[in-house]
């Protein structure tokens, strides 16, 4: 089966939606395609974000989502990598490699300085799949999250 890697536009809303309400669900977040509709609408509109989608001939399988973010220290870009799916039953097809090799893609022509990404440590696939992509574990530096 053959896929195309390619830049999401608004004309791919709807599909995207269905992708990221079960990408929230594999994170036990209850579903809500209404308020994802709203949520992924605004991302569009505002060119916040960086979307990039997985499709085989007939439908969207999988995508990525950037975040721009800046590093003082180093004075650059810098490219949140937050949410990354494939449908179960297209995984294991390279998708996710070929995903996160459109990030990195994005990250050259913008002269971004790195990618960063967060995972749950009992991600074991993912772990095992951005320390196969390149990616470094930070041992050196602490990671905090004040819930408001």
């Amino acid at each position: 089966m053959s896929f195309q890697i390619r830049k999401a536009t608004i004309t791919d809303l709807e599909p995207i939606v269905e992708l990221f309400d079960l990408y929230r669900q594999f994170y036990q977040q209850m579903s809500d395609t209404k308020q994802a509709y709203a949520f992924l609408e605004a991302r569009f509109k505002h060119s916040d974000s960086e979307i990039f989608v997985a499709k085989t001939e007939h439908q969207l399988v999988g995508f990525v989502q950037l975040y721009p973010i800046f590093s003082s220290v180093r004075m650059q870009r810098l490219w949140l990598l937050n949410d990354i799916f494939v449908l179960k039953e297209f995984r294991g097809n390279g998708l996710s490699k070929s995903l996160i090799f459109a990030a990195q893609q994005l990250a050259k022509e913008t002269k971004a300085c790195g990618l960063l990404l967060e995972t749950a440590t009992d991600n074991l696939i993912g772990n095992q799949l951005y320390l196969a992509m390149g990616f470094e574990l930070q041992s050196e530096s602490n990671f905090y999250f004040l819930k408001l």
